[in-house]
């Protein structure tokens, strides 16, 4: 990194030098179809610390986790039959799981329990495969209360470099993925161990799309 103003623009098939970065420590900025967000590892609590910094985001409001596949999910949660539904069916995508971790597992505190995770697709999970490890990830902006009317999710790579300029974020680089086109939320389904799903937020992913995964072919909703 060359300084806490400057933000390299790294093209998409330069990922791994992007993934070297979080490996050093760095918070990386990276395309989703949503909005630009920044990344860092989950296991590094000095990274995840500068994300909530970046943001002037409270303790209190954790950050996603990101995984790289549902066999990962299966290894650190405690998976619900309804889970294990929704992430065999709109996994990998823009659906946020709501899991409490299993008891064994090594929790991570800037993710929160239970965690809200992501298994993404595109240049993120590409990133997030590349990393070899789960990643934390937030919108590149200002979080609530500290934002202001104008404090907008970046949607391109110069509202990335404004932001690190502006905030002095420490951004090592930014992913090129062009303009971001949605300008939406995840969808959140909350996931409580033995318990039915419920929806929490819908976002880029419909309501009836999650409907969908959660019924069975040729059967009734499993809960």
């Amino acid at each position: 990194m060359k300084g806490q103003s400057t933000v390299d623009v790294l093209a998409p098939a330069h990922l791994p030098d992007a993934a070297r970065l979080l490996a050093a420590g760095q918070v990386v900025a990276v395309p989703t179809p949503r909005w630009y967000m920044l990344c860092a590892r989950a296991a590094d609590p000095v990274a995840t610390s500068a994300v909530f910094r970046a943001k002037q985001r409270p303790s209190a409001k954790p950050l996603l986790f990101l995984i790289d596949s549902p066999a990962t999910a299966e290894a650190l949660f405690d998976l619900s039959d309804d889970a294990r539904l929704l992430a065999g069916g709109l996994w990998p995508g823009d659906l946020a799981l709501r899991l409490p971790w299993k008891a064994d597992a090594e929790t991570v505190a800037a993710v929160g329990s239970p965690a809200l995770v992501g298994c993404p697709d595109g240049i993120l999970g590409r990133l997030v495969a590349l990393a070899g490890e789960p990643l934390v990830a937030a919108v590149c902006s200002i979080s609530t209360p500290a934002a202001s009317e104008r404090d907008h999710p970046a949607l391109t790579v110069d509202q990335v470099v404004a932001f690190g300029r502006a905030t002095g974020a420490g951004i090592a680089a930014v992913v090129d993925g062009g303009i971001c086109p949605q300008g939406r939320h995840m969808t959140i389904v909350d996931c409580p161990a033995g318990a039915a799903a419920h929806l929490e937020r819908e976002g880029t992913v419909h309501a009836r799309a999650v409907e969908a995964a959660l019924t069975p072919p040729g059967g009734p909703h499993v809960g």
